[in-house]
């Protein structure tokens, strides 16, 4: 199932309007331990999956990568990121990450923000990605933690008071799609447990190197002291593997 939310007029405008939306990659709580993921990307040949605004593609460039190719399902996505990139090495192509095909060997990095809990066959994607990148290339993604994508409600315990008790956890081994409240009824997303994730990188062929379970730094919270309950539980799960060379698979 390919659901395409952010084409929603109201979805995308209440997208629009988040801080990483309007502020861009410094906005975003999880993207210093992401680029802490990223290898050199002086002379690279660079995919982004799920590419959205195209921050991370124009990050690419701006140090130093040959070229980037950003790839998402949604035409208001792209429309924003063409109109914010004035660099003819940046490509962006629409469709869904189950159904993008590039050749073998094409990339040096493949990346991936917060978009593959929203793909249904992580299977099929990480075997795409290891036959798209050559061998020592890199894989860099990041997800919605399994501690916080397990249940759909996707909140807080709350006492009387609306103070927040603890983040519940339950039905984190029953993988499958969950239909959840974000900015909208019914977004659909797919929750598999971290030993999934892993697991499934090593079958394609892919070397993990360093997984992070981020939380904000001291000075994050210096700046907003309400991201404090962000240290009690993990909200992203951050994951940097290799191709090793003579992998075979497709």
């Amino acid at each position: 199932m390919k659901q395409n939310i952010y084409d929603d007029p109201d979805f995308f405008a209440k997208y629009s309007e988040m801080p990483r939306s309007v502020g861009g990659l410094e906005s975003a709580g999880e993207w210093p331990a992401f680029r802490d993921l990223l290898p050199d990307l002086r002379g690279r040949r660079v995919l982004d999956l799920g590419c959205g605004f195209g921050w991370h593609c124009r990050f690419a460039r701006s140090n130093g990568a040959e070229s980037v190719i950003g790839v998402d399902l949604s035409a208001k996505m792209l429309a924003r990121a063409r109109a914010a990139t004035q660099d003819a090495m940046i490509e962006y192509q629409q469709a869904a990450i189950e159904d993008a095909r590039f050749k073998r060997g094409q990339f040096d990095i493949v990346l991936s923000s917060l978009a593959f809990h929203y793909v249904e066959r992580f299977e099929e994607i990480c075997r795409n990605v290891s036959g798209w990148l050559s061998n020592g290339g890199s894989f860099v993604f990041s997800v919605e933690h399994p501690i916080f994508s397990s249940l759909p409600e996707q909140q807080w315990c709350l006492d009387p008071q609306g103070r927040r008790l603890h983040w519940p956890v339950d039905r984190y081994l029953e993988e499958g799609i969950r239909h959840t409240s974000w900015m909208a009824d019914d977004v659909v997303k797919y929750h598999r447990t971290s030993a999934t994730y892993v697991n499934t990188l090593i079958q394609a062929g892919l070397q993990i190197v360093r997984l992070v379970e981020p939380a904000p730094t001291e000075e994050m919270l210096t700046e907003k002291p309400e991201w404090r309950d962000e240290c009690r539980r993990p909200m992203f799960l951050l994951i940097s593997a290799v191709k090793r060379g003579g992998s075979d698979a497709a």
